[in-house]
């Protein structure tokens, strides 16, 4: 019975940390639909109207910041908008990291340290993974002047 509240113990810390870096990655729409669904609760929306407004705030956002991405030329405003969701990403790995470590290090300064890491690894991982669509133009056989630019976007 101990062995299986090891195995089940293990499995849950692990679930539950592998939700918290796939929500903190997604930090920037999780807060854009958080603040349309209080403003359309508090302007009457109800509690049946508000999470559907949310719902489509926090995908629009989503949709919208890939799209941008994927057709941005210029290599500034992609490094842009993938700081627009990198950032808050990191400030959120930082704060689930502090209170995390809060459960087993006793000492402020290992949980500042450990707090940072996490922080620059989720960071990392939310401008990775809001990139990863958006390939340069070059690799996709599309610069200019390239005579078989319609052939390449036909086989793909």
């Amino acid at each position: 019975m101990l062995a299986l509240g090891l195995v089940l113990n293990t499995a849950g810390i692990g679930l539950f940390c592998w939700l918290a870096f796939t929500l903190a990655v997604h930090a920037l729409p999780f807060f854009v639909a958080v603040t349309a669904g209080m403003m359309a609760f508090h302007g009457g929306a109800g509690p049946v109207g508000a999470p559907l407004v949310a719902i489509a705030a926090g995908a629009g956002a989503l949709v919208v910041g890939q799209t941008l991405l994927a057709i941005a030329r210029s290599l500034v405003l992609r490094a842009a908008i993938a700081a627009a969701f990198a950032i808050p990403a990191a400030i959120a790995g930082y704060h689930v990291v502090l209170v995390m470590s809060q459960i087993g290090v006793p000492s402020l300064a290992w949980r500042e340290i450990f707090a940072c890491l996490g922080a620059v690894l989720i960071g990392s991982t939310a401008w990775t993974r809001s990139t990863i669509f958006a390939e340069p133009r070059s690799r996709l056989g599309m610069e200019r002047g390239s005579p078989d630019a319609a052939t390449t976007l036909a086989h793909r």
